[in-house]
């Protein structure tokens, strides 16, 4: 596997006992670390340099949260904002160059609700499209979008079955 950076924001993480269960995917791999944004930076004031200098080291990015308000979660976005450097875009070589990243994203609905005949009218391709352009621009490639819907009612088997998939996942792109 490559060497991977798990970054999670979930601003309501006790209250989730899906993702409590999903995130266990990522305990089978060495190669993986995994930071929980909300646990880091609990007063939003995020290291940028630091956070900067970390991802240097990893090939990969995984972003995983929920989807919040038909977006990021707040710190995510803070996240994204600060150590992301529009100025790198001019750099051949800068931190996020030649890096690929998965995105898994909790849902409470149903999937035909993200539809574009559906309630919302839209789609989560489409939805996280903001974030799929911050990372592409970066020359960070998005490999994956994983959705998880109806995550609040997922049965155990489904949910071993998700986790399953996210492992199969990060696996699958080396």
């Amino acid at each position: 596997m490559k060497k991977t950076l798990a970054i999670f924001a979930h601003p309501y993480f006790e209250y989730s006992t899906t993702n409590v269960e999903l995130i266990k995917a990522y305990e089978s791999s060495e190669q993986l670390i995994f930071k929980d944004l909300y646990e880091e930076y609990p007063d939003f004031h995020i290291a940028t340099f630091r956070e900067r200098k970390r991802i240097w080291d990893y090939q990969r990015l995984v972003f995983h949260f929920p989807l919040i308000w038909f977006g990021l979660p707040p710190l995510l976005r803070l996240w994204i904002d600060e150590v992301f450097d529009m100025s790198w875009k001019a750099e051949s070589n800068h931190p996020l160059m030649n890096k690929d990243a998965i995105i898994i994203v909790t849902i409470g609905a149903a999937e035909e609700n993200y539809q574009k005949e559906g309630l919302y009218k839209t789609t989560i391709e489409e939805l996280m499209k903001p974030l799929t352009l911050s990372l592409e621009v970066n020359g960070i490639e998005v490999k994956e979008i994983i959705a998880v819907y109806k995550a609040d009612d997922l049965e155990p088997e489904e949910l071993k079955n998700t986790t399953e998939r996210i492992k199969k996942t990060l696996a699958k792109y080396e």
